[in-house]
C-alpha cells in the first residue's frame, strides 16, 4: 500500500508542480516515447547483460517485495517459536522419532501445522539440517553456529542480489539520459536553420531526455532497490530466529529457556509477547 501511494506522490508533486509553475506537458508527452525507448532499452539491455536468466527471474519476483512488504508477520515468529520448541522436546524426549520429521518434514504432523513456515525450503533446511546434524554427534555449538553463520550469510548474499541489481540500473540512468539528450541535441544541430520557436521545442525534446533518466533513477528504481534491501534485511531476522534457539539447544539449555532465547532476540516490533508465547506453548501442552 505504502509503495503504491509513494509512487502516486512521487508523479503527482513532480508534473503538478511542473503545470503548476506553468509547464507545458505537450513537449514532453510527444518526445517521451521515443526518450523511453533509448533510455528505458539501455536499461533494459545493461540489466540483461550483467545478470544471468536465474538473476533476471530473481529480481523481477523481488520487485513485488516494494508493494507487499516483509513475508514474516508477528504471528510467524510466533508459531516458528512454537514449532521449534515442538521439535526440541520431541528430540530431546525420543531422539529416534526426530528423525522422520526431519528427513521427511512434507509429511511431518509437526510441520504441517504450520503451512507457512513449511512452504518456505530454506527455514525448513536450516532447521532439520542442524538437528539431524546434533543426532549425529555433530553437537559443538561453537562450530555449528559458525557453519549456521557462513550458511545464512550466503543465503542473504543471494537475497541482496535484486537490490544489488536495481541499484546498479538506478546509477546508471543518469548516464543514459545523457545519451539520449545528447542524441537530442545532436537532431537540434540537424535543424540550427530553423526558426527560433522550432528549436526550442528540439531543444526541450532533448533535455526530456536528461530529465528522464534522472527521474527513473532517484524517483523510481532507486528507492525500489531500497525497499527489496530493507525487506530482505527484515525477513534475515526470521532465520536468525533459528539459528539462536538451536544453538541454544546445543548448549543444553531448558527447551523453554531456549525458545525464551528465540524470542528475546526477535525484534521488538515483531516480538510475541510472553505471555502470548507462553498461552501458545500451553496449547501445544494441552494437545498433547
Amino acid at each position: 500500500m505504502f509503495g503504491i501511494i509513494g509512487i502516486i506522490t512521487i508523479f503527482a508533486m513532480v508534473f503538478g508542480g511542473y503545470l503548476a509553475a506553468g509547464g507545458k506537458m505537450a513537449i514532453i508527452l510527444k518526445t517521451l516515447p521515443f526518450e523511453m525507448m533509448m533510455i528505458g532499452g539501455a536499461a533494459v539491455g545493461a540489466f540483461l547483460i550483467s545478470n544471468d536468466g536465474a538473476a533476471v527471474k530473481h529480481t523481477l519476483k523481488d520487485i513485488s517485495k516494494v508493494f507487499k512488504g516483509r513475508k514474516w508477520k508477528p504471528e510467524d515468529y510466533r508459531d516458528l517459536l512454537c514449532l521449534l520448541y515442538e521439535l526440541i522436546r520431541l528430540a530431546r524426549s525420543n531422539p529416534v522419532a526426530i528423525e522422520e520429521h526431519v528427513e521427511d518434514p512434507q509429511s511431518s504432523t509437526i510441520f504441517g501445522k504450520y503451512e507457512k513456515i513449511l512452504a518456505d525450503k530454506e527455514a525448513v533446511n536450516l532447521i532439520c539440517d542442524t538437528l539431524r546434524s546434533a543426532s549425529m554427534n555433530y553437537d559443538d555449538p561453537h562450530q555449528v553456529e559458525e557453519v549456521l553463520d557462513k550458511r545464512m550469510e550466503a543465503s542473504q548474499h543471494h537475497a541482496l542480489h535484486s537490490s544489488h541489481a536495481l541499484q546498479t540500473v538506478a546509477d546508471g540512468l543518469p548516464a543514459l539520459g545523457i545519451v539520449a539528450a545528447v542524441l537530442g541535441v545532436i537532431k537540434t544541430m540537424g535543424s540550427i536553420d530553423q526558426p527560433p520557436e522550432v528549436l526550442g521545442r528540439l531543444i526541450g525534446g532533448a533535455l526530456v531526455g536528461t530529465f528522464l533518466g534522472v527521474f527513473l533513477a532517484y524517483g523510481l528504481v532507486a528507492p525500489f532497490a531500497s525497499k527489496v534491501k530493507a525487506v530482505v534485511e527484515e525477513d534475515s531476522h526470521f532465520y536468525h530466529l533459528i539459528r539462536e534457539v538451536l544453538i541454544a539447544n546445543l548448549h543444553n539449555h531448558s527447551t523453554i529457556n531456549c525458545i525464551e532465547v528465540g524470542r528475546q532476540n526477535a525484534p521488538d516490533h515483531i516480538r510475541p509477547s510472553y505471555n502470548e508465547l507462553e498461552e501458545a506453548l500451553r496449547g501445544l501442552k494441552d494437545a498433547a
